[in-house]
């Protein structure tokens, strides 16, 4: 069982370059199915996890997909699927968004219905609905979602979501892009990821404008070509290193991190008394003039709010925070499964509700810890960095997820940080 060795108190320093954004690949990845010639050419693919699951994902229905270090290209005119395999969908979630584009280039999917999830429910029904819209019917049997557009094909249609939800925001607009006439989105998710979207769907050839705004307006066209395009940066990554250096940096570049993308994080960081500025290719960022951060309330919603998957690496901040600090998380019911884990270090945070408050300690004691989710995972890194003595981290599945090489990025800031490929204890190979 691998786990991360942190000896905790040293301070940061240097530059760490971000790579491209998780939650924006997998549905451009995923988006690639939609072209009936050419070949598509992805640029600055991060190695994750998740990506290396989404490429199984679409590989397993046809397409032709070569990885060659951060860049990959994915041929799509052979798809012989329209049914993902269980086990691999079962993995992650936003393998769901496969359904959009299998539904409106072939006018049918067959996907299983993602499995539960720690940090919260997230249905599907958003999605369907908006499908149903465009004229498919969807039935549910044995544990999976079967989806078939009229003979036409899809049609476009006035769909209005009740939550912006970021995944029904790019399944839909997946859908529509070969549509029957036009469809427009009211109440569509704002994130840059699903702009990041919309201009790659563009360069194949699509008719999207308005992403980025709560009003997206499809046009449909009779096909789509491959495209060569570039993810943006990962603006949670970026905050997750922002937030580290404002707790224990000399002065950090989080190169290729693009302000624009997370201005709520950077104002409520500098609300609490960190220092930025904003460069061309990056940001730079220092502690507090005073050495500590002061107390601040914080509350997630959807973007361009504070967003709820920075709300875990912030938690940890504040625990060594002067004065009391509030963090209520909006979007997700279960998301302050990391609080524990902090505990064990020595902060003082209890949950109210959907409230941590959060009583500054002076500081952290390293101690055993085990990542319960993905960004939970990246708090307990930085509570480590910070804590005094050693900590361990284990369930390092979940930080593989989402961030490429964590551990290197931080050593190459001065951390004091390494990975362990611990062999497995007679227990764990039973339970296995």
């Amino acid at each position: 069982m691998p786990k991360l060795v942190i000896d905790g108190g040293y301070p940061l320093s240097g530059s760490v370059r971000i790579g491209g954004a998780k939650n924006a690949v997998l549905p451009i990845l995923a988006a690639s199915l939609l072209a009936e010639s050419g070949v598509s050419q992805i640029e600055d693919v991060p190695h994750l996890l998740d990506v290396r699951n989404m490429i199984e994902v679409i590989a397993s229905l046809g397409a032709r997909v070569e990885r060659r270090g951060t860049t990959v290209r994915i041929q799509a005119s052979h798809i012989h699927s329209v049914e993902p395999p269980q086990d691999l969908v079962r993995r992650m979630r936003a393998s769901f968004v496969v359904a959009g584009p299998l539904l409106a280039r072939f006018k049918e999917a067959s996907i299983s219905l993602p499995g539960g999830c720690k940090i919260g429910n997230r249905p599907v029904d958003l999605h369907i609905k908006g499908f149903e819209a465009m004229g498919a019917t969807a039935h549910t049997e044995n544990g999976f979602v079967h989806l078939q557009a009229p003979r036409e094909g899809l049609r476009g249609a006035r769909i209005y979501l009740d939550i912006p939800s970021v995944g029904a925001t790019q399944n839909i607009m997946m859908a529509a892009v070969l549509a029957k006439g036009q469809t427009i989105i009211e109440n569509a998710a704002k994130e840059p990821e699903n702009v990041d979207l919309a201009n790659y769907l563009n360069a194949m050839g699509a008719r999207v404008r308005g992403a980025g705004t709560d009003m997206i307006r499809i046009d449909g066209v009779d096909s789509l070509h491959g495209a060569v395009h570039t993810v943006i940066p990962d603006r949670i990554e970026a905050g997750t290193f922002l937030v580290a250096g404002a707790l224990l940096g000399t002065g950090v570049y989080v190169e290729n991190a693009v302000s624009q993308h997370m201005m709520s994080v950077i104002a409520k960081l500098e609300e609490a008394g960190a220092r930025f500025e904003d460069k061309v290719d990056g940001i730079q960022v220092w502690p507090a003039e005073r050495g500590r951060l002061s107390s601040i309330d914080v509350k997630t919603h959807f973007y361009p709010s504070y967003p709820t998957d920075m709300q875990a690496q912030m938690v940890a901040a504040l625990s060594v925070a002067a004065g009391t600090s509030t963090v209520t998380e909006t979007v997700f019911e279960n998301r302050f499964l990391h609080v524990g884990e902090l505990q064990r270090m020595g902060a003082n945070i209890h949950v109210e509700g959907r409230t941590a408050v959060i009583e500054g300690v002076d500081r952290l004691s390293g101690a055993l810890v085990t990542a319960t989710d993905l960004r939970a995972g990246a708090a307990l890194v930085i509570a480590g960095l910070l804590a005094e003595g050693q900590t361990e981290v284990l369930g390092l599945h979940h930080i593989d997820r989402g961030y490429d090489n964590l551990v290197s990025k931080f050593q190459q800031l001065g951390g004091r940080i390494k990975r362990l490929e611990t062999p497995m204890e007679e227990s764990d190979a039973e339970s296995a």
